[in-house]
């Protein structure tokens, strides 16, 4: 039995901790609306997984700082999100505050309410430290949730954080009635431009064809339980961004992750055309029909 501090309450930190619970570890939840005070939370415990939002994760590490936080201790993160500030990953964060501790990146093709239906799921445990990504693989794999350990965990990290974006467009084109052909073009092509985006950033582009990358797309990309999904969805039935947001069960981290995507994608001189059009769409500066023809009429070129 393994003692796990899980920080977040939201739906996919409830799906997590239901996993480990029936594996018969010992788990104790924390948020910030928590009676209970976190450095309690965390007494004894081995492993601490952080599923709370992009926006709460310099917080979370703020306050976790200010306690005595022992190196043996492993973090898990399982958010899928770009820090607006410094366009870092939630792991990239979460090392630089704890150099001592190893840090593992939890992703993959995970709906949150299959998983906590039963249903049959797999993910990816990625770390630089191998025995610690072993150490959570054991403790998650059950009999409906198979674990796979990776050694790249910037790439498993952003074939999560990137397919938010791919979700969103991929929502759009379905909220348009576009078709199969058009879709089948629309995930392959943003596969491409999330494997250019994450290898110039540093990961490795076989990563991308795994359970975290195209896993995850394709998951991500054809499920009405996406939020991602619905705000392109939405958009292209007419609905307006904010009230798409107001109504959504938990965050939508494409929206924010965009915006981090174009700013870096400019610096590094890359091209992000499926992005750019989705930044477009959201920023209200083209209408759903506009986007898809902009992306048509685009320049032929080999593939």
């Amino acid at each position: 039995m393994t003692k796990i501090a899980i920080i977040g309450a939201g739906v996919w930190g409830t799906a997590l901790s239901l996993l480990a619970s029936q594996n018969g570890h010992d788990v104790r939840s924390w948020s910030r609306r928590s009676q209970e005070r976190l450095e309690d939370v965390l007494q004894g415990v081995s492993i601490i997984l952080s599923a709370v939002s992009m926006a709460g994760v310099n917080p979370v590490v703020s306050q976790l700082k200010s306690l005595s936080i022992s190196p043996d201790k492993i973090f898990i993160t399982a958010t899928k999100g770009l820090d607006l500030m410094t366009t870092q990953t939630p792991s990239q964060i979460w090392q630089a505050a704890f150099p001592s501790n190893p840090v593992v990146v939890l992703s993959g093709p995970n709906l949150s309410k299959e998983i906590k239906q039963g249903l049959p799921a797999a993910t990816v445990v990625a770390s630089t430290d191998a025995k610690a990504a072993e150490i959570v693989q054991e403790t998650f794999t059950s009999p409906n949730f198979r674990v796979y350990t990776n050694p790249d965990p910037l790439g498993v990290e952003l074939g999560g954080t990137l397919k938010n974006v791919m979700a969103i467009a991929s929502g759009t084109c379905d909220g348009l009635q576009l078709g199969t052909n058009a879709k089948a073009a629309l995930l392959t092509r943003g596969l491409t431009e999330i494997i250019r985006v994450g290898v110039d950033w540093g990961a490795k582009a076989e990563t991308f064809y795994g359970l975290s990358g195209l896993g995850d797309l394709l998951a991500t990309c054809n499920s009405n339980l996406s939020r991602n999904y619905q705000v392109g969805y939405q958009l292209a039935r007419g609905k307006a961004l904010p009230d798409i947001l107001a109504q959504l069960e938990g965050t939508a981290e494409g929206v924010n992750t965009t915006s981090v995507l174009i700013e870096r994608s400019n610096r590094q001189g890359l091209s992000v055309p499926i992005t750019y059009q989705v930044y477009r769409l959201l920023k209200r500066e083209i209408t759903p029909q506009a986007a898809v023809e902009a992306l048509m009429l685009r320049e032929t070129k080999p593939e």
